[in-house]
């Protein structure tokens, strides 16, 4: 596949799978939806449905990454790490549009959310005491980004670095296609369930990120978006997510080396 197919293709496959999962994100969490207070079966069960929906549409282009940490784990699975920087470009890209439609689906509710004073507070009182001026996790960033319940570094990180793990080891075992590069047809179907699994089990402490690219793009949206009284981008947590997925796909390559190859 040539550098333009795994460009496009993980463009419009990060888009697809950032859209349809911080879609469902959004529709349970924000004032108005009428999916409002579905659950976390919603969620995680929408994930993965995003996953599937975007593997097979961009799979035969790219091989369907979209994910970074896969993106390594394939490289270090075949030594290989010409495109890693294509990859990477089209799933930042993808991620940070695909946010970017989340906010033009749901720009109603995003306004009636980010103005009902039960959820922002007072407004004419931010300067002094609004919740949202310490730089921390404004009242929608988890449509765009992940966050921890309990913020412990170390335990945070861990779980992402396992849930990662568990992702990038089922893919490389079981998903990927004939030529080994990207997710086959079968692969597309295994990985959605794995990634619903992984949300059901291990997405509790910090919402599973499991991937650089899906948290950082619709995080930096975030700080740009024009969201009235929408707070801070938690920057101090965004390593997190990012070098978190970035390790657990380099073990999961490791054993897979090792005990499968």
């Amino acid at each position: 596949m040539s550098s333009s197919d795994i460009f496009i293709g993980e463009t419009i496959g990060t888009a697809v799978l950032i859209l349809l999962g911080g879609g469902v994100v959004a529709a349970v969490v924000l004032k108005r939806s009428k999916a409002q207070n579905a659950g976390w079966l919603a969620i995680t069960f929408g994930w993965g449905f995003a996953v599937m929906t975007a593997v097979y549409m961009t799979g035969t282009l790219s091989g369907a990454h979209l994910n970074p940490a896969v993106t390594v784990g394939i490289a270090i699975k075949d030594n290989d790490w010409s495109n890693v920087p294509v990859y990477f470009a089209g799933q930042m890209l993808g991620a940070m549009l695909g946010a970017f439609l989340v906010w033009i689906a749901y720009y109603g509710q995003f306004q009636a959310h980010l103005t009902d004073p039960e959820i922002v507070g007072d407004p004419t009182k931010k300067a002094v005491e609004g919740p949202h001026d310490n730089g921390g996790a404004g009242p929608v960033l988890g449509v765009f980004s992940t966050g921890p319940e309990v913020r412990v570094v170390w335990q945070n990180l861990a779980t992402e670095i396992i849930g990662t793990v568990v992702l990038v080891l089922a893919v490389l075992t079981q998903g990927l296609n004939d030529s080994g590069k990207g997710l086959g047809v079968i692969g597309a179907l295994i990985t959605a369930f794995v990634v619903v699994s992984i949300g059901l089990s291990l997405g509790g402490p910090t919402g599973y990120a499991i991937n650089p690219a899906r948290d950082l793009g619709p995080r930096i949206v975030h700080a740009l978006l024009p969201l009235p009284n929408k707070g801070g981008s938690d920057w101090s947590y965004a390593w997190i997510p990012v070098v978190g997925p970035l390790v657990g796909g380099a073990i999961a390559a490791g054993i897979y080396n090792i005990a499968f190859a």
